[in-house]
């Protein structure tokens, strides 16, 4: 799926041009030498965003203007750059304006990480992100509706702090939150209710367990954006921020009908982690009837054999893997004719 992977002051980059198997690779090397910056680069030149940050500007190396990650993928020749005038976008050597057209011609990304725990024990941000990811790799309409809704609450949230009059272009960016919010909200239960047999199949073959998975998804305005904008508007007025929608939805997840942050043990927790990932790629092969690429970024560490080797198992045969590890004491001996690169200071060896 991705062929050949290069790079120009990406991170701790200042140059790499990387041919990478069919199968995938494992890239082994000590923390801070780059290895994860292998997957993002994959992610951002697959879907333009970072797992790992929010701003491009941060991904630029240190005293460069700009980064620039092309290569060859899902049958094309994909490039984006980073500079003053923002990304900049191409795909077989012409230059697309649309990211809405950019995604249509590349392919699909599962990335698991450490922090994936954060699914299970932290904020709902990282829920509402653990959906917004899947949601508009799903459903071309579910991003352009995500990125409507985000420009009408930012500039809704700026007038409810301003002290003069302006009920009528509230009211107007209201009309926008209620189109997109109920699209988003919609979508998202949806989203829910079919991946949470997805999940349960992951977290029994990972798990080996009989645990009952529960996905609940809480959407803070209720059945109706519209009411519940109408409720909230005193409230909004007064803390100068939008109280409800889609920005303030939670994902609720449960072991054996309890809550999966307060009872489950860090072991189960662990599993439903990995087991929402897995479930992710299943999700996306069975409704797109295409290989996600697997982006596994030193996850390995902190789990027993038994689980490491039911990761492994459970992921698609065809699939195209990019696994980063800083060492191989835990592979088992099928896994050995993988390639393996080294990376060490920015170089890979």
């Amino acid at each position: 799926m991705v062929t050949e992977l290069r790079l120009q002051h990406f991170r701790c980059f200042e140059s790499l041009n990387l041919v990478v198997p069919p199968r995938g690779a494992l890239i082994v090397g000590n923390n801070a030498q780059g290895k994860t910056s292998i997957l993002e680069a994959v992610c951002m030149l697959t879907r333009l965003q970072s797992p790992r940050i929010k701003r491009p500007k941060l991904m630029v190396k240190v005293g460069e203007a700009g980064f620039g990650i092309a290569g060859e993928c899902w049958g094309s020749e994909r490039q984006v750059r980073y500079g003053r005038g923002g990304l900049v976008m191409q795909v077989d050597g012409e230059v697309v304006q649309k990211q809405a057209d950019y995604f249509r011609a590349g392919g699909l990304i599962v990335w698991m990480g450490n922090d994936d725990l954060d699914l299970v024990r932290g904020a709902s941000e990282t829920r509402r992100r653990y959906l917004d990811f899947l949601g508009s790799q799903m459903d071309p309409m579910y991003r352009q509706a995500m990125s409507r809704y985000k420009k009408a609450l930012k500039l809704r949230n700026l007038l409810l702090k301003e002290s003069r009059d302006c009920e009528a272009e509230i009211a107007a960016y209201d009309e926008i939150l209620i189109t997109s919010g109920d699209y988003l909200v919609q979508a998202r239960d949806e989203l829910v209710k079919s991946i949470e047999p997805l999940v349960q199949e992951a977290q029994h073959f990972v798990g080996a367990g009989s645990e009952k998975v529960g996905l609940e998804y809480r959407p803070s305005a209720g059945v109706s954006m519209r009411e519940a904008l109408q409720q909230t508007h005193e409230k909004d007025r007064r803390r100068g921020q939008t109280m409800v929608g889609p920005h303030r939805d939670d994902l609720k997840l449960c072991l054996n009908d309890l809550s999966a942050s307060d009872y489950a043990s860090e072991g189960q927790q662990r599993t439903l982690a990995l087991a929402l990932k897995l479930g992710q790629g299943t999700a996306l092969q069975q409704r797109t009837q295409q290989l996600p690429v697997y982006l596994l970024d030193d996850i390995f560490g902190e789990l027993d054999i038994a689980r490491r080797n039911a990761v492994m198992d459970f992921l698609p045969e065809d699939a195209q893997v990019l696994i980063t590890t800083t060492h191989l004491d835990w592979l088992d001996e099928k896994w050995d004719s993988w390639k393996r690169l080294n990376v060490i200071k920015g170089e890979v060896l």
